[in-house]
């Protein structure tokens, strides 16, 4: 689903403009991005939790010049969902069979 039909679907939903609902998710949105950029995690009961991990300095590899580098240590911004999200994806969604 992209954010489009995102908003698409919560309009319909909610009977409002799509303008409007537009609106409303990109604060969603932002107020998130906001949070993060400040060092805070964003916790959303029953949802999920944005969080910022560390991600411990590391020796990679230059493999055109074959040179050892030091990735520095960094934060990225990662999802993890709760509990009951997690157990309904499970239950609901059939696997994908190749």
């Amino acid at each position: 689903m992209t954010k489009a039909e995102l908003v698409n679907t919560i309009s319909n939903k909610l009977g409002t403009e799509k303008n409007e609902t537009q609106k409303v998710v990109e604060a969603f949105m932002q107020e998130i991005r906001t949070s993060m950029y400040n060092g805070d995690n964003v916790y959303l009961r029953g949802f999920g939790s944005f969080i910022i991990k560390t991600r411990a300095a590391k020796t990679g590899r230059n493999i055109s010049k074959n040179t050892a580098i030091v990735i520095p240590a960094h934060n990225i911004p990662a999802f993890k969902p709760s509990k009951s999200f997690v157990e309904k994806v499970k239950t609901k969604v059939k696997t994908k069979e190749n």
